[in-house]
């Protein structure tokens, strides 16, 4: 699907959800192909490693990975997946703290700001309760570990450029 998209010149985002029941080969064989169809159609905007999450599920009983597992699996992404220009955290599935170290750790994009978009991951376990957060908190969140805030549509174009705006530490 994703080839018949970018075909017809629909760019859209790669994921894997990892953490649960998979083998590294396995993480190994879908980031390669991933990559392999990348590099034939150039049409994927960002790649968005989802971590598994076991609250109220059937796997419940398997345990979650360590947040130093989370940086290594977004580090092995950034250097494995470097024909992909941006990789994605979703902040609600690894909470605030781990996505501003992921920033160091080969994530440049950040997302989860709708409210609403959100609910279907708390429902899951999601990291935080009620995971919401304001464009002004998203914005502190990132400059806070001296990042570039930039809001952009969901392909890219610059909208607004938050580091020119005076942001109290």
């Amino acid at each position: 699907m994703h080839e018949a998209a970018h075909n017809v010149g629909m760019p859209s985002n790669a994921t894997i959800l990892y953490g649960h029941i998979e083998k590294p080969e396995h993480l190994i064989d879908h980031m390669s192909r991933l990559r392999q169809l990348q590099d034939k159609t150039g049409g994927f905007n960002a790649f968005i490693p989802l971590k598994f999450r076991n609250g109220n599920n059937q796997m419940s009983h398997v345990k979650e990975l360590s947040m130093v597992e989370d940086l290594r699996m977004y580090a092995i992404s950034r250097i494995f997946m470097d024909n992909f220009n941006h990789i994605k955290a979703y902040w609600p599935m690894i909470g605030r703290e781990t996505t501003q170290l992921l920033l160091s750790f080969g994530v440049n994009d950040i997302d989860g700001t709708v409210d609403d978009s959100t609910k279907i991951y708390s429902m899951a376990g999601a990291e935080e309760q009620k995971p919401a957060m304001s464009t002004e908190e998203m914005v502190q969140l990132i400059a806070d570990v001296n990042r570039q805030p930039i809001e952009r549509d969901s392909i890219y174009n610059e909208l607004r450029d938050y580091s020119l705006t005076t942001i109290s530490n």
